[in-house]
């Protein structure tokens, strides 16, 4: 309940009251909390943390973040921790990655019901963080004193939650100009944006509430034809300077140009079913391998991030390189494939049954000419270009 001899100083309904009041304690509590930080390059990449290990730390707690199914206020609480603890300690690269899991749990302590909050050893052993629970507890423990054992904070997804709610609430016909049906899913996607402007450490500069209210007024500009007067009522209450919002306007805008990046005329789609392929080498033998390499892309050994696997060998993880000695497939792998092949043709027929013959054979002449494709290397398939499909 919200104490009324609080609310007699705000003008308006109680609804707008409320906003009011919520946006100027989310915004004593980050000038009692903010601290800049602009991350510096170091010449000596093991004595400080650089700018693209934190960044790519925080990658990683957002994969770990869909892995334990988690709240998106988790993650943002914790790169907040995470930036809070740097800001105050220079800690070495090798510790980043328990500095990282460890801030990682004591957000989702504070923010997760206590069922969906990870078992210790369960979060140490699937992160393939390197730590031990012990290792983690005992980080624990120094960050906890050196926050001063304080982890309510308000981080940039609380922000963007009351500026949304205060643009909502203050123009009626905003909701029916939402690319989405409901408010909440819009919310939803400015959040993706905004956890992924949290991981750019160009954009650490900015205090939360000034890069939650970029990426507000960034969607506004879209959607409303008087945007601006909106903007500068938010500016108003929040106390900000307009210019730095500007400056983070900008930056903001090239950072999210990059989370969606625009797909090729013609880009061919490859669908893996099993999770593991069988590969013809040397003498015949089958040998299986993995299809992908679960874990957070840090070495054991020194904490510095692996090179991420992209273009084809992404793509096609499966395949040998040139001249490994693997020989063409003999008759019995043709034989397996042909049956592979036909089972996979009486799904197809099996979920097909109400199309059109006409469908069906398309399709199933499609699958014909994947599977040549990935049988004769080199060859030009005589399927006809295939376009992206958006999947919702």
């Amino acid at each position: 309940q919200v104490d009324p001899r609080v609310t007699m100083k705000f003008s308006g309904p109680l609804e707008s009251q409320r906003l009011s009041l919520l946006l100027e304690m989310a915004i004593s509590r980050e000038a009692q909390m903010w601290k800049a930080r602009v991350p510096k390059i170091q010449p000596n990449q093991d004595v400080a943390i650089s700018p693209r290990q934190r960044d790519e730390v925080i990658q990683w707690l957002a994969k770990l973040k869909y892995q334990f199914h988690l709240y998106p206020e988790t993650l943002a609480l914790a790169i907040s921790l995470l930036d809070r603890f740097l800001a105050a300690v220079k800690a070495r690269p090798k510790y980043l990655n328990c500095i990282a899991i460890s801030c990682f749990f004591l957000a989702a302590k504070t923010i997760e019901e206590d069922e969906r909050i990870p078992v210790l050893k369960v979060l140490a052993r699937d992160s393939f963080c390197g730590c031990s629970p012990a290792e983690i507890r005992r980080m624990e423990k120094i960050i906890l004193d050196k926050l001063n054992w304080d982890l309510h904070m308000a981080t940039p997804l609380d922000f963007l939650h009351i500026f949304h709610a205060v643009a909502v609430s203050s123009r009626p016909q905003l909701p029916a100009l939402l690319p989405t049906p409901s408010p909440s899913q819009h919310v939803a996607a400015l959040t993706k944006q905004l956890l992924h402007c949290m991981a750019c450490f160009q954009l650490l500069q900015f205090k939360g509430s000034m890069l939650a209210l970029a990426i507000v007024s960034l969607e506004l500009e879209k959607l409303l034809l008087h945007w601006l007067a909106l903007i500068i009522e938010l500016l108003q209450k929040a106390q900000m300077d307009s210019s730095q919002l500007i400056h983070c306007r900008e930056l903001v805008a090239h950072h999210l140009s990059t989370l969606q990046p625009s797909l090729l005329p013609n880009s061919v789609y490859v669908y893996s079913p099993l999770q593991q392929t069988l590969v013809t080498c040397n003498r015949g033998a089958f040998h299986r391998q993995p299809s992908s390499v679960p874990g957070p892309g840090f070495s054991k050994d020194n904490g510095q991030p692996e090179a991420p696997v992209t273009g084809t060998a992404a793509l096609y993880p499966h395949l040998p390189a040139p001249g490994s000695g693997c020989k063409p497939g003999s008759a019995k792998r043709k034989v397996e494939e042909m049956e592979v092949d036909d089972f996979y043709d009486g799904i197809k027929r099996l979920y097909n049954e109400d199309l059109a013959p006409e469908a069906v054979a398309l399709e199933n002449m499609g699958s014909v000419c994947g599977a040549d494709v990935s049988r004769q290397e080199g060859s030009v398939s005589p399927c006809p270009p295939l376009q992206p499909v958006s999947v919702m």
